[in-house]
Formats: C-alpha cells, sequence, structure tokens
C-alpha cells in the first residue's frame, strides 16, 4: 500500500501540495490527474525520494521495488536492446558472476535462479517491448546514440516496463509515442500486475488503464474510483453539491448579518445578537470548484477561400538530394476540411505537413494552392523555442507588426492571455501556457488551414476539451497530427494513411484503424488505400458520407459540452440572490433552449448520416 499522509511540499516559497493525503491500495492502477502546473511531478518526485517533504510522511513497503524514468535519456554505444536488458538488474549481475565464477555449487545456484526468474526468455522479452515501442530489428541494434531525444525516451520507457517494479510511475509516457505506439501501451498497461500511477492528459488512456483517479487541485488530493468518465461525472456531482451548499451557507450568512444588524443594539436581543456574531465570524466559507478562467482557445475564422484549397498531383518530397520519402500524392484539400494524417512515426507525416505548409518543395509533380492561402503551421519545436525574457505583448507585437495595441491584445485575449498574463515572463510560463501562446502567434493573421503537429503533449484534459470546441468552431480547414485520438474522433471527418512511401485516402473510421494495428481483424477493401469498397460505391461518396457523420459527431460533441457549461452557469445564478428570476437567468434559459434545439437537429443529422453510411457500405 502507498499511502501520502498530510504532504506539504513548498518550492520557491509557494506551497504545491499542503497536506495532502491519499492512500492508493496494493495493485491499483492509477490516473494522477490536475491542471498543468498543479503540482503533478513534484508529487512524482517526492514519491521517488528525490524530493524531502517539508511535512507529513509518504510510506511504502520497505521491499518494494519504485520504477521511474530518469531525466537524462540513455546514451553512448549501447544498442536499445542492451539497455532494455541491462535494466534487468538481478538477471544482470547473475550472468556477469557467472563468468568468473568457479564454484560449482554456487554455479548450480546461480542457474537455478536465473530459471526462477524466466532469465533465458529475457531477450526475447525485451524484443517484443521493443517492437511494440516502434524499435524494428535492425533499430533495436543500432547505437542509442544514432537515436534522436524522442526516441532515446522510448529506450528508457521500455527499460522500465522491462524492469517490471513493483510500483510503477510513469509521468506523460505517451508523449514521445505515435498511435500506433500509445496503443500498444495502453494493452501492456492493462495487464501490468504490480500497482500502477500515471500522470496523463489521455482521456482514453485513463478510461481504459486506470482503475481510480488521484486528482490534484489546490494543493489537496481525492481519490475517485473509476476511470475518467466516472471521475468527471462524480467531479459534476460534486461541483453540484458544492454550488447547493455555497448558496445554503450564503443565504444563512445573509439572515444572521441581518440578525445582528437589527438586535445588536437592543438590551433585550444583544446577547443573542452577540451569539450569532461568533457564529458568524466561526463559519467557514465553501469555497467553489476551482476553475480557470484564463483557459481560452479561440480562433479566428478566414476570409472565404474556395474549394480546393490544395491540390497534390503526383507530388514527392523529400530533403536535398536524398531519395523522396514520400511518392505517388494526388490528392485534395477542400476549405472546410478536417483531415487527420495516420501512420507511424517516421512513415513521413511531419514531411508531408511541411510539403503542404510550402516549407519544403515537391521533388516531383505539383502542389497548387492559390497565392493568398494562409497557412499557420503549429509544431512542438515552436512551444520549445519560446523562452526568455520577452512577454507575450512583447512576441505578438513583434509578430503584427505595424498593428495597433488594441489588436496585438485582442488576439492575446483569444488564447487566455490578458491582464498580468500577458506582461507574464515567457520562461515563466508553463508548457500549456506555451502552447496556447504559439497557437496564438500562428493564427494571428487568420489562416485558412491550420496545421497541427502534436498540439496537445503540453496541454491537460480540460484544455484539451477547450482545443477540440474551438477546432469544431473554427470555420477553416485543419489538418492534425496527433496520438490523441479523443481528439482526433471529434474532429477529423477525413483520415489520411501515411505508409508505404505514399499517402492515402484511409476510408475506414479511427476505430477500424485501431482494429487494424491491434490485428484484431483485416483491413476490408479499400481500407488502407484510396479507392471505393465494392458494389459500385466509389470512394468520394463514402468520404462523403463519412465526412457528413464526422460533422454531426463533433457538432453533438461541442453541443453537450455546451449545454453542460450552460447547466452550470444556471446553477450558480439559481444560487445568487433573486438569481432566480432576473434578466441574467432569462438570457441563460433562452441559450440553453438554442442550444438543447440544435443539438436535437445534430443527433437527427447523425441518424440519418449513419443510415445513409450504412446503405453505401452494405450495398
Amino acid at each position: 500500500m502507498l499511502t501520502i499522509d498530510n504532504v506539504t511540499v513548498r518550492l520557491g516559497g509557494r506551497a504545491i501540495l499542503e497536506r495532502a493525503s491519499a492512500t492508493v491500495p496494493v495493485g491499483a492502477r492509477v490516473g494522477l490527474i490536475g491542471r498543468n502546473g498543479a503540482g503533478k511531478s513534484t508529487l512524482m518526485k517526492a514519491l521517488i525520494g528525490e524530493i524531502e517533504p517539508d511535512d507529513g510522511e509518504i510510506s511504502k513497503p520497505s521491499r518494494a521495488r519504485i520504477g521511474y524514468i530518469a531525466q537524462e535519456a540513455p546514451s553512448g554505444n549501447t544498442t536499445p536492446e542492451e539497455v532494455v536488458l541491462a535494466s534487468a538488474t538481478e538477471r544482470a549481475a547473475l550472468l556477469a558472476e557467472l563468468e568468473t565464477c568457479t564454484d560449482m555449487d554456487r554455479m548450480g545456484d546461480v542457474h537455478e535462479r536465473l530459471f526462477a526468474i524466466d532469465a533465458y526468455s529475457a531477450p526475447a522479452r525485451a524484443a517484443k517491448i521493443l517492437n511494440g515501442l516502434g524499435f524494428d530489428e535492425e533499430m533495436q541494434q543500432r547505437p542509442v546514440d544514432s537515436f534522436s531525444g524522442g526516441w532515446k525516451m522510448r529506450i528508457a520507457l521500455g527499460a522500465l516496463l522491462f524492469s517490471e517494479p513493483d510500483i510503477l510511475l510513469l509521468d506523460e509516457p505517451s508523449n514521445h509515442l505515435d498511435l500506433e505506439a500509445t496503443l500498444w501501451l495502453e494493452n501492456f498497461l492493462k495487464s501490468y500486475p504490480a500497482t500502477l500511477v500515471v500522470i496523463s492528459h489521455e482521456r482514453d488512456l485513463l478510461n481504459k488503464v486506470v482503475d481510480h483517479i488521484l486528482h490534484l487541485q489546490g494543493g489537496q488530493l481525492t481519490l475517485y474510483p473509476g476511470g475518467y468518465d466516472a471521475f468527471e461525472k462524480q467531479r459534476a456531482e460534486r461541483a453540484a453539491q458544492l454550488a447547493a451548499a455555497k448558496a445554503s451557507q450564503e443565504a444563512q450568512a445573509a439572515r444572521l448579518r441581518d440578525y445582528v444588524a437589527r438586535n445588536s443594539a437592543r438590551a433585550s436581543t444583544a446577547k443573542q445578537a452577540q451569539s450569532r456574531a461568533k457564529m458568524l465570524a466561526k463559519m467557514q466559507p465553501i469555497a467553489a470548484l476551482m476553475e480557470d478562467p484564463s483557459l481560452s482557445f479561440d480562433f479566428p475564422d478566414p476570409s472565404e477561400m474556395k474549394s480546393p484549397m490544395i491540390t497534390l498531383e503526383q507530388a514527392a518530397v523529400g530533403y536535398g538530394e536524398a531519395p523522396p520519402i514520400l511518392k505517388r500524392l494526388n490528392f485534395r484539400i477542400e476549405a472546410d476540411d478536417r483531415i487527420a494524417l495516420l501512420g507511424r512515426n517516421g512513415n513521413g507525416k511531419t514531411t508531408l505537413a511541411r510539403l503542404l505548409a510550402a516549407q519544403l518543395s515537391p521533388a516531383e509533380g505539383a502542389v497548387n494552392a492559390p497565392g493568398k492561402l494562409k497557412v499557420g503551421y503549429f509544431t512542438q519545436y515552436q512551444v520549445e523555442e519560446l523562452a526568455g525574457e520577452d512577454t507575450p505583448v512583447d512576441l505578438m507585437t513583434r509578430a503584427m507588426q505595424g498593428q495597433s495595441p488594441g489588436a496585438v491584445r485582442a488576439q492575446l485575449g483569444r488564447f487566455g492571455f490578458s491582464g498580468p498574463k500577458a506582461q507574464q515572463r515567457v520562461e515563466k510560463l508553463s508548457g500549456g501556457e506555451r502552447a496556447r501562446l504559439a497557437l496564438a502567434l500562428i493564427t494571428r493573421d487568420a489562416p485558412h488551414l491550420l496545421i497541427l503537429d502534436e498540439p496537445t503533449n503540453h496541454l491537460d484534459v480540460d484544455a484539451r476539451e477547450a482545443l477540440v470546441q474551438a477546432l469544431n468552431a473554427y470555420s477553416g480547414a485543419v489538418i492534425l497530427i496527433s496520438h490523441d485520438r479523443h481528439m482526433v474522433e471529434l474532429t477529423a471527418d477525413r483520415l489520411v494513411l501515411v505508409d508505404g512511401g505514399t499517402a492515402r485516402e484511409y476510408d475506414g473510421s479511427v476505430d477500424d484503424y485501431i482494429d487494424f494495428i491491434l490485428g484484431r481483424n483485416q483491413p476490408k477493401d479499400g481500407r488502407k488505400g484510396g479507392g471505393g469498397k465494392g458494389g459500385g460505391n466509389s470512394g468520394a461518396q463514402l468520404r462523403a458520407a463519412q465526412s457528413d457523420l464526422g460533422k454531426a459527431e463533433a457538432a453533438i460533441a461541442r453541443l453537450t459540452a455546451e449545454l453542460a457549461t450552460l447547466d452550470a452557469r444556471i446553477l450558480t445564478q439559481s444560487g445568487k440572490p433573486g438569481g432566480g428570476a432576473g434578466a441574467a437567468m432569462e438570457r441563460l434559459l433562452t441559450e440553453r433552449a438554442a442550444a438543447a434545439e440544435a443539438l436535437a437537429r445534430a443527433e437527427e443529422t447523425w441518424l440519418a448520416a449513419g443510415t445513409a453510411l450504412e446503405a453505401l457500405v452494405e450495398a
């Protein structure tokens, strides 16, 4: 059992954890969640003993082995296979002992122990883990120093998983993974036999892998049973209860204040008034659930652009004099497209994105686009390069040279940078705040096309939901590269598979692609290519039907979220004195009725689109 008892941790004079307590049962799989900057990584460091709590205690079984990825990625001329095998320290020590041992009895004991820990199957198990993380046979034998930083972190993750600690701690393990490796990791963690604590903002992972959610907010820990969806439901119920309790307490406090004001001066009631004044002074205010009002994404709508926006004709693209990475590219991008690029890391998704963003020129064929086309291209490198003493206002002023201070402030405000936050030095911003700033910078001139390469790596769950809603409200086209399939499912209505040196339409759904990756079924005819299915139905018809269905699903998700927000605001308003009958409440109820009507229409559209798609598939 892992116990966190009244733990307080202060960094730089600020309390990150404040009398936080929680108990993690043996064998539990726990998702540690919280807003960016809440202190999740600090708690992890306290669990492994890297940070000593200022107060309180963290206790765990005395012989429990704790596994956690170090900040430094592996390096040197050793191979990934050797790094992973070396993480099984007992096996490595026993094999080293055998090389010099001359005592036959001791050699027998060593061999017996090696059999007991299944040491001789270790190379096969290591290869399986590395393969799941994207390393083919050739890559497993290359020197570690030949890999980029992201691939080195995959090696570190593989070594940690192979070592099978009694308490496995993972901090955003999918950040360096593609969708395929993320799916493999989920399946691996589902069957992990020991205790697991994972920091993650991946809704799907939190729903499919964990059986408890440990929520860190305001320095406090709360343990919820179930996955993320169950947590969200419980949190909503708790928010409603807190709002009702807060409204009741405020009404009681108002009555006490009124009594004290009316009766303090009268001798006959002075003692009662004094007693009520003491009661009022001792009343502990009920805090509402904290929300971050600065969490915002609002993409400016572009000017009208006719379709097709971009056309690729037998295009090929690569780098310098090297052979092209992608060939035979033939497809078009419409002005309202929502496209997700699928495929393993290294297959060329980013290369295709750079071609569409005009950062690379075609080596063969043609890429046709109007001269007035504006593209906003987001990458992780932009987030990492945002640092130093500049403020968001400084960066945006330079980027919007010639624009008024009001226009600069307005663009920053779209992404939550207003007031003091706009004047804060960038080096003091969290990773999620830098990601929002990078998105604000690339959309400053209202691009017709947004190309987003892994936009969610630094965003917490709530920020990802806000980004989904903003993308669905954006009127331009979107091309998305993401391992967050929740985002892909809610925003994309076209899928393009980058594989085998080219890119083709993928006529299945995200679930079909996941099944294919996991080997749960074989791809149907035309699923992996750009052609249509049998029966005379063209790929264009299927894509159109899938597009209608995807747009309806996105509208349902957006309107459902809007209704939840309105319900929360109505609940808050009803708790205010006279709030149930004022103009503000009337406006909220009108907005809710309109949203509910729009949701009903979207559901009707979804049913019709689903029926049409089924007819095409079965024809």
